[in-house]
């Protein structure tokens, strides 16, 4: 995979873009070390609940201005989500499967950033990735709500199953249907 992104600054505000979305760009100990206080203060549960919320949101977002962007639909932009993650740096995401009509997935994650970032928690329990969820579960939600098919399909949710942290050879999050 090649991490090339087309980047633009515009010389009167210095303001960022990729695919006309504005962005920034910080150093990943920089977002870590924030990351890292914020569950500090607010405990991993507490704040895991409003990475999801945010994520799913975001992701939901990003899916519908990348496809306008692009002309692509459906799954396409599933894949082209997990690409653009994967050159924007927070580690290599990979679709091993996919059924949207069933609101299931199952998504690798090679390198992530949390756990290149934290080596001290390498060999522990904890799930370090978990900020990714959300965003699985909202490009899920996206595809099957501007699909036919997908319209009759389940909401999405999702969450981390491995984490490279526990001793594994890379993280693993699963996308299935909501539960209440």
């Amino acid at each position: 995979m090649q991490p090339q992104l087309p980047i633009d600054v515009n010389p009167e505000t210095g303001v960022w873009t990729t695919d006309a979305l504005p962005m920034l760009y910080v150093p990943r100990h920089f977002f870590t070390n924030n990351h890292t206080a914020v569950e500090e203060a607010l405990g991993r549960d507490a704040y895991a609940e409003i990475l999801y919320k945010a994520g799913y949101k975001s992701a939901y977002h990003w899916c519908a201005k990348e496809a306008e962007k692009h002309g692509i639909e459906g799954m396409a932009v599933f894949e082209h989500y997990l690409k653009r993650l994967s050159q924007r740096g927070w580690g290599l995401f990979t679709i091993v499967e996919a059924d949207p009509a069933s609101a299931r997935a199952r998504i690798e994650l090679h390198n992530s950033s949390f756990v290149l970032a934290q080596p001290d928690k390498h060999g522990t329990d904890e799930k370090l990735c978990y900020m990714f969820a959300g965003w699985f579960a909202g490009a899920m939600d996206w595809v099957n709500d501007t699909t036919p098919d997908g319209k009759k399909a389940p909401r999405a949710q999702s969450r981390e199953v491995r984490c490279a942290a526990e001793g594994h050879a890379h993280c693993v999050f699963e996308v299935s249907p909501l539960t209440h």
